[in-house]
């Protein structure tokens, strides 16, 4: 499509990603990124990987982090993050992006949680990257569903059960609930802020320092995530705009390379098989 890159500014930097169609509720992902840096934005999925060659740098949960070679990367769903190379040479790593439900699914167990998101283990690493390449090149269900198993084994030991929010939070929790069930609409911070109860600019403030982001950066997640979600099912490009309430297609692009490093025509073809 003319004027929509189709590729990272700078050859350095390359990502991929894949779908699995009897396993739905798996994204593979596999990226080399030298350059570029990803604004904040959301999975809504548990995020785990491995970091191969290099270190990455990235914020979460209002804190910076570097992961080296050899960390696994645990990250909770609906949590912002950054990413950007720590090292000259960038940062080459595998993630699986699982959601909740079927992670709940497969183990029979509720309520995952991560207190941690990087964790230096050469043996766990090594194994999550195998177990990645491994569901990527396969085609065969059973297979898949092995390595799977495998996989959550590897990570389980991390995980704990969800910790109970404090009250205080609750109110912060309606306000993102609103802009799940809302991001399709302009929304005004005065709207935002009288779902919180609270005057706009203190909502703000309290805003950003439950998570660490503001609200128009949460909505932009939230809408990006929506997008990839919409492209998935073979929405075109241009109507995904519409619904995800961007100004167009180009807004589309722009917002979703910034955040997941490929355009969202490129990562359709990608994860739609024809």
């Amino acid at each position: 499509m003319q004027g929509v890159p189709e590729q990272f500014t700078d050859e350095r930097d390359c990502a991929s990603f894949r779908h699995l169609e009897q396993l739905p509720g798996v994204e593979l992902y596999h990226a080399h990124i030298s350059r570029y840096a990803f604004e904040p934005h959301t999975h809504e999925a548990f995020g785990i990987g491995a970091i191969e060659l290099g270190a990455e740098r990235f914020r979460y949960r209002g804190a910076q982090h570097v992961a080296p070679a050899c960390s696994v990367i645990t990250m909770n769903p609906d949590e912002l993050h950054t990413g950007e190379a720590e090292t000259a040479d960038g940062w080459r790593y595998r993630m699986v992006y699982l959601d909740p439900d079927l992670l709940e699914e497969v183990t029979g167990t509720r309520h995952w949680w991560f207190s941690d998101v990087v964790r230096l283990d050469v043996a766990r690493s090594g194994q999550l990257c195998q177990l990645v390449y491994g569901l990527w090149n396969t085609d065969d269900p059973l297979a898949q569903k092995g390595l799977l198993l495998d996989l959550i084994d590897t990570f389980r030991p991390f995980a704990h059960h969800t910790p109970k929010r404090p009250e205080a939070a609750h109110r912060f929790e309606r306000v993102r609930d609103y802009l799940h069930d809302n991001y399709m609409h302009a929304l005004t911070l005065d709207e935002l802020a009288n779902v919180a109860s609270l005057s706009p600019w203190h909502f703000q403030r309290q805003f950003k320092a439950q998570y660490h982001v503001t609200p128009h950066q949460m909505l932009m997640a939230i809408r990006l995530w929506r997008a990839k979600a919409f492209l998935t099912h073979g929405m075109p490009a241009a109507d995904v705009a519409a619904a995800t309430g961007l100004v167009d297609q180009s807004h589309l692009t722009r917002a979703f390379t910034r955040r997941y490093g490929i355009t969202p025509v490129r990562y359709q073809k990608q994860v739609v098989r024809r």
